[in-house]
Order: C-alpha cells, then sequence, then structure tokens
C-alpha cells in the first residue's frame, strides 16, 4: 500500500479555499458564503489533524465524522455559489476534485474504525 501524506493534502485543500477568496466578495451573500467555506474547509484539516493524535479508536472515528460533516459542507457551499454564479464552476474544478477525493479518503477510514 503507498503511503500518501493526507496531512499535506487537507492542508493543501483548505490553503487552495483560502487563496480562492483573496480578495474581498463584492455581494453580502458572496461574501457570507466565502467565509462559511472557508471556516468548513480549515475545519476539515483541523480535525483531521485531531484525528491523527486521538487516544483512541472511538475518540479518531469522531474526529473523522466531523472532518467529513466540514467536507460536505464545504461541497455543498461550492455547489451552491457555482448555480448563484458567485464563482466560475472552472476555478474551483480543482478544489471540487480534491473535495471529492478527501470525502472518499474519510469514508475509508471511518469504515476502519467502526
Amino acid at each position: 500500500m503507498k503511503n500518501y501524506n493526507l496531512d499535506s493534502r487537507f492542508e493543501d485543500f483548505a490553503a487552495s479555499v483560502v487563496i480562492l477568496f483573496k480578495t474581498q466578495p463584492n455581494s453580502f451573500a458572496a461574501d457570507y458564503l466565502a467565509k462559511q467555506l472557508i471556516r468548513s474547509a480549515c475545519s476539515s484539516a483541523l480535525n483531521f489533524g485531531e484525528f491523527e493524535g486521538a487516544g483512541s479508536d472511538k475518540d479518531r472515528a469522531n474526529k473523522l465524522r466531523i472532518s467529513l460533516k466540514e467536507l460536505r459542507e464545504s461541497l455543498r457551499n461550492l455547489n451552491i455559489q457555482i448555480n448563484a454564479g458567485l464563482i466560475d464552476i472552472n476555478a474551483v474544478t480543482s478544489v471540487k476534485n480534491e473535495n471529492d477525493e478527501l470525502i472518499i479518503i474519510v469514508v475509508t477510514l471511518i469504515k476502519k474504525y467502526n
């Protein structure tokens, strides 16, 4: 089995969302959704870090579930912004793809700890 540095993937995902919104969005809705997306993307990375330091399998599974919840929120947020025309789908394709892949990884890890 190939060893992947998942910490870096989560951190890079969160950083890519932060970079996506380097400039202030120009409407109330865009600003609201951008800030919430930054929070959920960063929270998924932070909770994944907590998973790695958890003391029990139950605690690991709980941190993974929180991370998964935040990843799903991030994906929903991206879809809303795309559908509302607040961001261009071409600008976020790689972010959405990474979000999808991280969801798959976390679901697989949760199954391991349940």
